[in-house]
Formats: C-alpha cells, sequence, structure tokens
C-alpha cells in the first residue's frame, strides 16, 4: 500500500496541498500584492513506520500575464532526494494558470506531469460564452498516441485548483462560515463546499500569526479525490491572507505543506 500511496497519489496530494498556497499573495485588493513574490514552501511525508520525511519543495510565483490586465501563476512541485531513496519515484508538477483578474476566474490551464518515466503534457481552455471547457492531454514520449480529450460544461464563475484558493481567499473569512467553488480539473467539474472551521494561532517562519483553519471538501464520492480523506489549510487572518500551512490526510498517511520563505 505504500508504493501504491507514493505512485499513484502521492503527486496528487501535493499538487492539492500547492493550490491551498499559490494565490497568497495575488489579490488586487490586498494591500501585500507584490508582483514577482516567490512563496517557497516544503512538503513532508509521514505515517507510523516514519515520521515526516521531506518529499518535495513547491514554489509559487505571480506576474502579469501577456496582456498585462490578467495573472499569471506559475506554480511548481518537485520531489526531493528523500523520496527517490526510500520508494525510487520522482515526481515534477508545473502549472501555469491564466487568470481573469477582473472577474475572477480561470481562462486557461497548462500542465507539465512527470511521475517517474511517465510524462503528460495537458492544456485547459475555458470558454465563457459556450460555457465549455475543454481538455487536451498529449504524450510527448510518444506523439503518435491520440490526444486525450475531455468537454464539460462550466458556470461563469469557474476556476482551476489554483484560482479556486485564489477566489476563496478574497471572500469574508470568519469562523463558522461555509462557500462553495466550482472548480475544474483535467476537463471534470466538481463543486467543492468549504468550511472556515476556526481562528487558531499558529507558530510559522513569519512568527506566530492568527490564521483561519479552512476545510475543503476534495474527498469523497464525485469528488477530486474519490476515496477517504480530510484536507486543512491554515490562511492568515490578516491583509496578507498567507497560507502557512496545508495538511492532508488519508489511509493511515499524513501529507503537510509549511511556508519557508517569502522571497521579493
Amino acid at each position: 500500500m505504500t508504493r501504491k500511496i507514493i505512485h499513484a497519489l502521492l503527486p496528487k496530494l501535493i499538487i492539492l496541498l500547492c493550490c491551498a498556497s499559490s494565490f497568497a499573495q495575488a489579490n488586487g485588493k490586498s494591500e501585500a500584492v507584490s508582483i514577482g513574490e516567490i512563496l517557497s514552501y516544503e512538503g513532508k511525508l509521514s505515517k507510523a513506520i516514519f515520521r515526516g520525511i521531506s518529499v518535495a519543495d513547491i514554489t509559487f510565483n505571480v506576474a502579469p500575464a501577456a496582456n498585462d490586465k490578467n495573472y499569471l501563476i506559475k506554480t511548481q512541485a518537485r520531489s526531493k532526494g528523500s523520496l527517490t531513496k526510500l520508494f525510487g519515484f520522482r515526481f515534477l508538477q508545473i502549472f501555469e494558470s491564466t487568470v481573469d483578474a477582473e472577474k475572477f476566474r480561470i481562462l486557461k490551464t497548462t500542465k507539465r506531469d512527470e511521475q517517474g518515466e511517465r510524462v503528460r503534457d495537458s492544456e485547459a481552455f475555458f470558454d465563457y460564452g459556450e460555457k465549455s471547457v475543454t481538455y487536451i492531454e498529449t504524450d510527448p514520449n510518444d506523439r503518435m498516441r491520440p490526444p486525450r480529450k475531455i468537454a464539460s460544461v462550466i458556470e461563469d464563475s469557474t476556476q482551476d485548483l489554483i484560482s479556486g484558493i485564489y477566489a476563496l481567499r478574497r471572500m469574508p473569512l470568519a469562523a463558522g462560515k461555509t462557500f462553495q467553488i466550482t472548480v475544474s480539473d483535467s476537463g471534470l467539474v466538481y463543486k467543492i463546499p468549504v468550511r472556515v472551521a476556526a481562528r487558531e494561532l499558529q507558530n510559522t517562519v513569519l512568527g506566530k500569526v492568527w490564521c483561519f483553519r479552512v476545510e475543503p471538501e476534495v474527498f469523497g464520492a464525485r469528488r477530486v479525490i474519490e476515496q477517504k480523506g480530510a484536507m486543512t489549510i491554515w490562511i492568515m487572518d490578516d491583509a496578507r491572507r498567507i497560507p502557512v500551512r496545508a495538511t492532508i490526510n488519508t489511509d493511515g498517511y499524513k501529507v503537510e505543506v509549511k511556508l519557508k520563505k517569502v522571497t521579493r
């Protein structure tokens, strides 16, 4: 089961946790917006047989898109040495999300997904006039393989995994609040309920800070990951709203991502 979790699930969990951290500084209404600021995180995996091994480095960079009217959010998660040494597995996930800065919705997602020898490139195009998302996935190692295509109906305000946290972060967070976000991943569309469970004090690289404990329901039937599990995000309760920590618990494993550095 350990190898199954590592190979089939860990990259997906890391990306979900990446997304929990991606839009920390991207909100145009925030006092702390800084185009080009880099947020750096470290991901760790824990189980009874081992404790807190480092498995990934994650970075986020918010930049203006080509037309200067939208955001281009670059997200990267790369496996670290411990994962390769213990399980003989490596992965690299690179996202580029183009976000409509005026209406706060996803316009285009490109992704590079490397898991061992398996490599996939994909693009998702969001057409709000036609109310559809078109997802195209190709294998760069097999040019003769037909592209995998998926089309789904979308709503006027749809996000990808990254911009979904952006939308959440703009909401008036308060303990006890609940929201629902429409998210598209790999051409499929999901309704994700979100609960602001509490306001808690957290120890971080930025010192002791008050945070909202946010719980998106990404696990379960007809959700992003169709199995039992729980995800939690801690977002700073100040003008910056930086996500400082995120965890996923599933199948006896815990994946945790913590903020390590904020670089301008």
